[in-house]
């Protein structure tokens, strides 16, 4: 008889239950033209399962909220391929994720605007993403983070894939602002009060000896926190 398990459920078991990561995500991660400080970090942040995990296919449409430097924003581009779409959503002028579109081979990435907790893609996307930024939306006010979850549900098409990246808080504690980490069933709370259907959970970044009570830049943990990847689904 055989079996058969969902991404989460192998997720969870961990690497020795997954199976062969498909060869467009490592082929994106070997990508040769990724910046060297970011293949750097690719042992601590683990993004060929972090992207089987959020059921990235080639071909797909993709938003990523407040990319940053583009870490995960080069990784998708790849995956995706030169059919897919990667949206950078982030502030300002969005100066950064103009750069990679303009680089030769991201082509297909561009930049959304995001202001006061909302942004517009201009078609549905198959995936939201966002890692390590959750926090900050609501330190910055706790109805920010809804207005989030709001605007990823309606950007994403119905069945589509929200995933919710970031360091861990103690259970019960909130958001200490002051450590940039984040209690996950605070996030559960409210995503799902958006209207998602919670999915499951990877335990691909988990680190127990994370003692969570210092900042995630603390010398102690920087690199390696605790961090918590929860899948949530758009209803079809």
């Amino acid at each position: 008889m055989k079996m058969f398990l969902t991404a989460a459920a192998i997720a969870l078991l961990g690497p020795a239950a997954h199976a062969a990561t498909p060869a467009y995500i490592a082929a994106a991660v070997a990508a040769p033209d990724r910046p060297a400080a970011d293949r750097a970090r690719d042992a601590d942040r683990k993004p060929a399962a972090m992207l089987e995990f959020a059921e990235v296919k080639q071909g797909q449409s993709v938003a990523e909220l407040l990319p940053g430097a583009g870490y995960f924003t080069r990784i998708f581009s790849k995956a995706v391929g030169a059919k897919g779409k990667v949206y950078g959503v982030t502030f300002g002028d969005g100066a950064p994720v103009k750069a990679i579109g303009a680089t030769p081979g991201y082509g297909n990435v561009s930049f959304v605007p995001f202001a006061a907790g909302n942004f517009t893609v201009p078609a549905p996307v198959d995936l939201v993403w966002t890692s390590q930024n959750y926090h900050d939306a609501y330190n910055r006010d706790p109805n920010g983070a809804a207005a989030l979850d709001k605007a990823a549900f309606a950007a994403l098409k119905p069945g589509g894939t929200y995933i919710v990246l970031d360091h861990k808080a103690l259970p019960g504690v909130g958001n200490p602002a002051e450590l940039h980490r984040i209690d996950p069933a605070l996030v559960k709370a409210q995503v799902i009060a958006a209207g998602f259907e919670y999915v499951g959970e990877s335990n691909a970044l988990a680190n127990p000896a994370d003692p969570h009570n210092v900042g995630v830049r603390d010398p102690s943990v920087q690199g390696k926190t605790d961090q918590f990847i929860l899948k949530f689904r758009k209803p079809k």
